[in-house]
């Protein structure tokens, strides 16, 4: 009987470690299907740090939000209600602690500084990850692109769902990145 007792707990165990990244990789699927997609426009970065992984490092030039409330301290979650410009570029319009009742959509972020009524966050999706043999080439188109002014053809495609935000691809002249590096 303590044998039958054993299997069903280790059963269990098992299907949790199953469950919990399934369900992981199914709520980022569902943003890419059903999500909206946002452009976040680029700007040059700094080089990264080699012991990091293969990955780009982004950052952007949303990156900011003036308001007069003083309460916002580093560290706070914040959620950032973004819209489209005329070219599709992603724009803040209000951020907030707290839930607004509009159906905006917005992004999870965190505050990492205020100050003169300017409050400074960090966007989650700072990160491209991308095929090893590809991501060096790949850190130095973006930072050249970007380093010779033609930021405005670099950017980050976003999907953008009910606070979830998955960073599809990141896009230089019109072309994905793993492309671009590829010409």
């Amino acid at each position: 009987m303590k044998t039958i007792h054993l299997f069903i707990g280790f059963m269990l165990l098992v299907l949790v470690q199953i469950f919990i990244p399934v369900q992981m990789i199914w709520e980022q699927e569902d943003v890419l299907i059903s999500g909206e997609v946002y452009k976040f426009k680029t700007r040059p970065i700094d080089p990264t740090d080699p012991f990091r992984g293969k990955y780009i490092t982004l950052q952007y030039e949303m990156d900011s939000f003036t308001k007069e409330d003083t309460s916002y301290a580093y560290g706070d979650k914040i959620r950032i209600y973004i819209k489209k410009d005329d070219n599709g570029f992603a724009v803040p319009v209000a951020i907030s602690k707290k839930p607004l009742t509009s159906s905006k959509d917005f992004i999870l972020a965190k505050v990492i500084g205020n100050y003169n009524k300017e409050i400074s966050f960090e966007l989650p999706f700072n990160r491209f990850y991308m095929e090893e043999t590809k991501a060096y080439d790949a850190e130095k188109a973006y930072r050249k692109v970007n380093r010779d002014g033609l930021k405005e053809n670099v950017y980050a495609e976003v999907y953008v769902k009910d606070g979830v935000s998955v960073l599809k691809n990141v896009i230089i002249d019109g072309i994905p990145i793993q492309e671009y590096v590829e010409k």
